[in-house]
């Protein structure tokens, strides 16, 4: 079994703004120069990813959902609200992103590969069940576990989101089920406004979302600490079959959006404390972009979290 398969394809610099936008192809150009550079890719499974049939779509979002999307996409509707924006490839785009995230299940619980990370965008922590938003179209990872549980019967699935804002699309589809640990450390007050500590799912689900909303200007160290002392507990006593990194960079001290203090080493850290707990089961960890929107930081800081998945 090889390591680290890494799911890529040139479809996702389709998805362009329509005018100036934080959330654009250079990032991924950026984070692809980077590993060429550091010559990475030759020491990876480079694989082009299939588009998920709106089948694997419909598990996370609601045919309503889908459908807008859809039609936004055919009558060239630019923005869904103030920060979504769709174009006529974003479609082929999105469904590509979303099946990075099936075609990962399918290569970890087949044993082909123990890991995979999913370069891809539109990113979709934000994509709620029945609405696009936050730059988000569908929610990828979310696709991903849904798909997990339906094909291959899982139960256990953690989702570890360390994107600077709260993944309110993933703790939306999950919220009532047991099948889906959503943890998330992000800035709080920040968009979207979600995320407090008194969220912890409902019903069935009830104790199964952890959120720790964490004031402006945290440094890495406390991100860390919270890892050792409450995620990794949790993990043990949980037991996952896969975890999911919703893995965004945007908590970097110079990304433009937020006001965190993080630096690269912080995310191959949470990353290696990841991998540590999974390593005596070999658990897969299957992890894929969402935010980052300093390039250097965002290019430097995917390479560093690489390194670690990869080791």
């Amino acid at each position: 079994m090889q390591k680290l398969a890494f799911l890529y394809d040139d479809i996702f610099l389709t998805h362009k703004p329509p005018f100036s936008h934080p959330e654009n192809p250079s990032r991924l150009e950026a984070i692809m120069n980077k590993l060429k550079q550091e010559s990475f890719l030759e020491k990876v499974e480079l694989i082009k990813p299939d588009p998920a049939s709106e089948e694997y779509i419909l598990l996370a979002h609601s045919k309503e959902h889908v459908n807008y999307v859809k039609t936004s996409v055919k009558q060239n509707r630019f923005m869904l609200d103030e920060d979504t924006y769709v174009i006529k490839e974003s479609w082929n785009a999105a469904l590509t992103a979303a099946g990075s995230l099936v075609n990962s299940v399918d290569l970890v619980m087949n044993k082909k590969f123990l890991h995979t990370f999913c370069l891809l965008r539109p990113p979709g922590h934000h994509a709620e069940s029945n609405r696009p938003m936050g730059f988000c179209l569908f929610n990828n990872v979310a696709i991903g576990a849904k798909y997990a549980i339906k094909k291959y019967h899982l139960d256990r699935i953690a989702i570890i989101d360390w994107d600077v804002h709260h993944g309110n699309g993933t703790q939306d589809i999950f919220y009532e089920s047991p099948e889906v640990y959503y943890f998330s450390l992000h800035q709080f007050p920040l968009y979207p406004g979600t995320g407090t500590e008194n969220e912890k799912g409902e019903g069935k689900g009830k104790n199964f979302t952890l959120n720790f909303p964490l004031p402006a200007y945290t440094k890495g160290e406390h991100y860390i600490k919270i890892f050792n002392e409450r995620i990794i507990p949790e993990l043990l006593s949980y037991k996952p079959q896969l975890i999911v990194l919703s893995a965004g960079f945007d908590a970097h001290k110079d990304d433009p959006l937020a006001n965190m203090l993080l630096v690269e080493n912080d995310f191959a850290e949470m990353t290696k404390m990841v991998k540590q707990f999974t390593s005596s089961e070999n658990i897969p960890i299957i992890s894929a972009l969402e935010g980052g929107y300093n390039l250097n930081a965002l290019a430097n800081s995917v390479y560093e979290h690489l390194k670690v998945l990869n080791s």
